[in-house]
């Protein structure tokens, strides 16, 4: 059984890649996508603040005009089934002493009163001196950011796991696209965005894969 699920992986690893055209007429359906979002949902982030949100667009208006400021995504936005904006939380939100950590802890992780007071402390003191978040004005940002991209990882190998397609995107001018989704009110001081990822299915195999060999990318140090 476990060299069985180890072999689907891989696969699923081998069929993955950068789709960069969709069929328009195929469409996945809400069972699956629901799969794909909760594997993002599910996904670990550091002291567990999951520091994200999904926004699924599917407006085909507002598509168009996030096109306009999102060169990697043109044919994506025109094609893909369900193409998803993946905001991170603000640098102001995710400070050590923010009222989302506070909901966090307290609301959500359900800390006992006890112990909120020395979390904090230990959150502070990895923000302050440990990595140096503090230090400039998006170091939080860019920490949050970074963790945005487990959920994007996780969410496109489970759909390369049901034969879905994905391709990650970066190609797009960051405030173009916060003040677009800012005056669609997609988002306001809380959000910005992090990345984005088009999914659906293939209408046409591509080249195949190419990797470094495995000496040339892991080390062992015994």
């Amino acid at each position: 059984m476990a060299n069985s699920i180890k072999q689907q992986v891989l696969d699923a690893f081998q069929f993955r890649h950068a789709c960069k055209a969709f069929d328009p007429n195929k469409k996945i359906n809400d069972e699956d996508f629901q799969y794909i979002i909760e594997t993002g949902r599910l996904s670990p982030s550091s002291f567990g603040f999951e520091p994200w949100k999904f926004v699924i667009l599917q407006n085909q208006k507002l598509r168009e005009k996030l096109s306009e400021v999102a060169w990697g995504a043109q044919t994506k936005l025109s094609n893909a089934s369900h193409f998803v904006l993946i905001l991170q939380r603000t640098q102001q939100q995710m400070r050590y002493d923010s009222d989302y950590i506070s909901y966090m802890i307290r609301d959500v992780k359900q800390f006992p009163e006890d112990m909120v007071a020395g979390f904090l402390n230990t959150f502070k003191n990895f923000q302050e001196k440990e990595f140096h978040l503090l230090d400039t004005e998006r170091g939080i940002a860019d920490w949050a950011g970074k963790q945005t991209y487990i959920p994007l990882a996780n969410m496109m190998t489970s759909a390369a796991m049901i034969g879905i397609d994905s391709c990650p995107i970066e190609g797009f001018n960051r405030d173009k696209v916060n003040e677009l989704l800012a005056a669609e009110g997609i988002i306001n001081d809380e959000f910005e965005i992090s990345v984005m990822v088009a999914f659906g299915y293939r209408n046409q195999e591509p080249r195949p894969k190419t990797r470094q060999a495995l000496q040339q990318v892991v080390e062992w140090v015994r």
